[in-house]
């Protein structure tokens, strides 16, 4: 006997009920909503009906279909409008409306919120950002009868976190009486994406102590923290952790051990790591060449630029192009740069900031400002971070008073000046020895509330000390109650640079009491001090206190050691300590410094040596050449005399860039070079060079000393 009509059409309307639940496309959502229009069922409730019908256009994001079925529906229920607050508070553009509906609820006496009602609420709190509505809807919470109910709870400290006030989510967390692994996990997030990092370890380890078993999201936020704190040591523990517990790894896992190794520059671990990824998805490719960037490793970066383009289905990202362009920018912009530039081009990502940031840096480690400027001026909303890029970019290769200029552009624009552009600023400042504006950076400092940072403290100190205003570089450094290495550091360099030996030993071992450990611009400052002073035996034995600690000596500090021996007229071991060097770049301003101490002290026999080692290495160099003829004609030489002057007439050795000076008077540059004759006072200072050499005493130069006269 066949089933009744209404059997099969039930049947067939159920379907489409499951279908609702399972939809994501909204053009099969409608017609499917169009199908349960004209399909009767008998066994469910229209009521029933149209609440399904509803969270499927919510999936489906379309919430104006959602909207206009829900003010259509005769009926609602709790549900109903469960349903699409939860919808708007999904959607960061709607979720206000999401209040708009709960007020709907309110004015209908026949129904009454739930906990669903107010989780959807907290979440949309959260959306806006905004802890005054959520610390209304937690005292609705109260007055109605929620504070025990664990999701509510659980709302309560996502929303609390995400609005930045993890104290109140402390509070809320504290006052649970079960706590889940889901509220463990929502307050380590908190804590992480808050900036309170320690807090979150000793948080997870509260939770072990708990007896609460950790998930993949839980070791994934606590490997976050790791490599956020540099925490290799505990980042391995909690990998340990992970293999131990027999947790599942599962690619969010994968990535977050990446991020940590990597960020603990761990290398060689991150690449096994990724090694053993089944199918790694753009998020681990991106950390590999992040981690190869951060390490310095550029060509490194490239070759799993490529391998990511050869081998994988995923399509580089900005992130991914900004990472590789960082990480090749200590190459010359032809081999990489340029091309990387122009793939960019192609893909469309040239409006990124991230890599619109990363060019810029790019082109001016390459000393090529007019392309950076290009690039920066392509963007017609500049943020601070481009700003940042181009101001700290030109003090770093040297164009201090570009960076100024971009400073105070910058600052019209109205936007906020945060730590580092305060710092490379004062940077600025310091290498163009301008005190006055230095000031009036101080002053921005503090009244945009930056005094307490560690970088601007120690730009600041920096900055006083290289004005000559060493007792102010005093004055600021005691201001801050928790100075870190980099502020002992430029006070040491303060010190060093005024010729105060004792001092920066003083304020050395002062270091070393606090608990802090010197490094490489710490022992290069005291060598400084030494070197200003002549003090081998001191400047002896903080050598082998660096090498002691470990540190390999870089190029300036062989420099300080070769200047120091060769003016206390110690030349072999000088000339042993230039052998000895790795560095072949500083090798001619080595022997520069050994040739200018041998003139000083009238060592012939020397002076000839470091010369010969100079020309040698750079036939060019005028001044070497000028000095060696000297020193053959002092020592009776003349037909090597003849054959110099012979070499140099050949090569038409003259000055291209003439020697710039400047000064800074009423808040104007003066800037003077070799010949010039452009000053509008030029008069006026040539008759007082005139008045000052009447008063020079004459000095009596014999012709054996003709080595000391380095004019022409």
């Amino acid at each position: 006997m066949p089933p009744p009509p209404h059997v099969g059409a039930s049947s067939g309307a159920n379907h489409l009920i499951k279908k609702c639940a399972a939809t994501t496309a909204l053009r099969e959502a409608r017609r499917i909503h169009a199908l349960l229009t004209t399909t009767p069922i008998p066994t469910e409730s229209p009521l029933f009906i149209h609440n399904n019908i509803l969270s499927m256009y919510a999936r489906c994001g379309s919430l104006e279909d959602s909207q206009l079925l829900f003010d259509k529906m005769p009926h609602r229920n709790v549900v109903s409008y469960n349903a699409l607050i939860s919808a708007y508070s999904r959607s960061h553009h709607r979720a206000h409306l999401a209040f708009h509906l709960f007020g709907r609820l309110e004015n209908d006496t026949s129904l009454a919120p739930n906990g669903l009602t107010i989780t959807s609420l907290l979440q949309a709190s959260a959306e806006l950002g905004d802890p005054i509505l959520g610390s209304a809807l937690h005292s609705q919470c109260l007055k109605i009868g929620f504070s025990d109910n664990l999701h509510v709870q659980t709302s309560l400290l996502g929303m609390y976190s995400k609005c930045g006030s993890v104290d109140y989510a402390k509070k809320v967390f504290y006052q649970m009486m079960d706590k889940d692994v889901i509220s463990w996990n929502s307050i380590i997030s908190g804590h992480v994406k808050n900036g309170r990092v320690l807090e979150s370890l000793a948080l997870f380890q509260s939770m072990l102590s708990d007896g609460v078993n950790p998930t993949q999201f839980t070791y994934s936020l606590v490997l976050s923290a790791c490599a956020k704190l540099q925490d290799y040591d505990n980042g391995r523990l909690v990998h340990a952790k992970v293999l131990t517990s027999g947790t599942c790894i599962d690619l969010p896992l994968q990535n977050s051990l990446l991020d940590m190794y990597c960020s603990c520059g761990d290398i060689r671990t991150a690449i096994d790591v990724f090694y053993r990824i089944d199918n790694p998805d753009l998020v681990s490719w991106n950390s590999m060449i992040g981690g190869y960037s951060e390490s310095g490793n550029g060509g490194k970066a490239m070759e799993m630029f490529i391998q990511l383009r050869r081998v994988s289905r995923h399509k580089p990202d900005e992130y991914t192009l900004a990472a590789v362009i960082s990480a090749t920018s200590g190459f010359p912009s032809c081999e990489y740069g340029n091309p990387l530039h122009a793939h960019t081009e192609k893909t469309g990502l040239m409006r990124s900031v991230y890599i619109g940031s990363a060019l810029i840096s790019m082109y001016l480690i390459n000393d090529d400002s007019v392309s950076s400027q290009k690039i920066f001026s392509s963007f017609s909303f500049k943020d601070a971070v481009l700003w940042t890029d181009m101001i700290a970019g030109h003090v770093r290769i040297g164009e201090s008073e570009a960076a100024l200029h971009f400073f105070r552009v910058f600052s019209s624009e109205g936007l906020r000046i945060d730590s580092f552009i305060l710092s490379s600023v004062l940077a600025a400042c310091a290498d163009l020895v301008t005190l006055r504006q230095g000031e009036m950076i101080h002053s921005w400092v503090l009244k945009t509330g930056n005094n307490a940072e560690v970088c601007v403290h120690s730009s600041l100190i920096d900055m006083y000390a290289k004005n000559g205003e060493i007792g102010s570089a005093e004055y600021v450094f005691s201001c801050l109650p928790e100075s870190d290495l980099m502020c002992w550091n430029s006070m040491l360099t303060g010190y060093s640079h005024h010729g105060k030996a004792k001092e920066a030993f003083q304020i050395f071992f002062k270091m070393l009491k606090h608990g802090l450990k010197p490094d490489q611009v710490t022992f290069l400052s005291v060598l400084a001090a030494c070197n200003h002073c002549g003090m081998v035996g001191k400047c002896r034995y903080f050598w082998r206190s660096m090498k002691e600690c470990g540190f390999r000596a870089g190029p300036k500090h062989y420099s300080c050691m070769i200047s120091l021996l060769s003016r206390a007229g110690l030349w072999e071991e000088a000339e042993e300590m230039i052998v000895e060097s790795p560095f072949a770049d500083e090798y001619v301003e080595s022997w520069r410094s050994v040739l200018s101490s041998c003139i000083k002290n009238e060592n012939l026999r020397e002076g000839i040596r470091a010369a010969e080692q100079i020309v040698s290495s750079d036939a060019e160099d005028s001044a070497a050449n000028v000095l060696l003829t000297k020193l053959y004609a002092a020592a009776g030489r003349w037909d090597d005399v003849v054959e110099t002057r012979r070499k140099m007439r050949k090569l038409m050795m003259e000055k291209d860039h003439p020697g710039l000076s400047w000064i800074e008077v009423r808040n104007s540059f003066h800037v003077f070079f070799s010949g010039g004759q452009s000053q509008l006072e030029n008069g006026e200072i040539l008759s007082e060079v005139g008045k000052l050499s009447a008063n020079l005493m004459p000095s009596v130069v014999e012709d054996a000393d003709i080595m000391l006269q380095v004019s022409d």
